[in-house]
């Protein structure tokens, strides 16, 4: 019989290399498929967020390095992002509290995805060279910030559809800003929970490195092999398995 660790590191070289061509990290792929084996719950929102790093880090680079990540643009949501996220990681809430709200959320977003996919050429070419607002950032950055705090993710899956929908931005630079967020998110929450609670399983670096093979192969689809509307419905993707991981976990 397959070792359950072996099983989860195959299937995080697959989570990985989904939604990092998007900009994402991971963690609610990774979230779903400890919760399929029955991982200890204690070690499970460490653990996505350790992957996180890494999977951020990488992808951070790669999109920084082909001008898709504009520091400027990336600031307001970070600065009021990493605090919150910080913070929220050392609350403890029933799950029930905000998984509903969340993944409706986040279902309404898949969709919304899905059916703009089709123009994604055409806001892109409208949204280049804009700037998000500061006021309005520091608000957003605030907001997802909690939520990442609380649920254990990057805050990626909040984000990106967020930037698309306001037309702040082409989709390759939102996933350049989702990356840098879901990295100083992933550090600081990761911070803020093993502060207080949570440990980190002796086949992390394993599944360490599984998550880096998935990286390296998803940042290449999202830079160079998949057209526009396919990341958009890439991410649509992405946002659907978050959406289930929520409503039904």
């Amino acid at each position: 019989m397959i070792d359950a660790a072996w099983l989860l590191a195959a299937a995080f070289v697959i989570v990985a290399a989904l939604y990092s061509s998007v900009g994402h990290a991971g963690a609610s792929g990774y979230i779903a498929a400890m919760a399929l084996i029955g991982f200890a719950p204690e070690q499970v929102r460490p653990t996505a967020l350790a992957l996180n790093l890494l999977v951020g880090a990488i992808g951070l680079v790669r999109f920084a390095r082909a001008g898709h990540v504009r520091w400027r643009n990336i600031a307001p949501f970070v600065l009021a992002s990493a605090p919150a996220a910080y913070f929220a990681a050392r609350v403890k809430l029933p799950s029930d509290s905000y998984s509903l709200l969340l993944g409706l959320v986040l279902l309404v977003a898949a969709i919304g995805v899905f059916r703009q996919a089709g123009r994604a050429e055409r806001e892109d070419a409208e949204a280049t060279g804009r700037r998000v607002p500061w006021s309005i950032g520091l608000l957003v950055g605030g907001m997802i910030g909690v939520l990442s705090g609380l649920t254990g993710t990057g805050g990626a899956i909040f984000l990106t559809p967020l930037l698309l929908f306001a037309h702040w931005m082409p989709t390759r630079e939102a996933s350049g800003t989702s990356v840098a967020f879901v990295w100083i998110n992933s550090l600081t929450a990761l911070a803020g929970l093993l502060q207080s609670s949570g440990t980190l399983p002796t086949a992390l670096p394993l599944w360490l490195g599984a998550v880096a093979v998935g990286a390296l192969l998803g940042t290449q689809l999202g830079l160079k092999w998949l057209p526009v509307p396919t990341l958009r419905r890439a991410l649509g993707v992405v946002l659907l398995i978050a959406a289930g991981k929520l409503l039904f976990a």
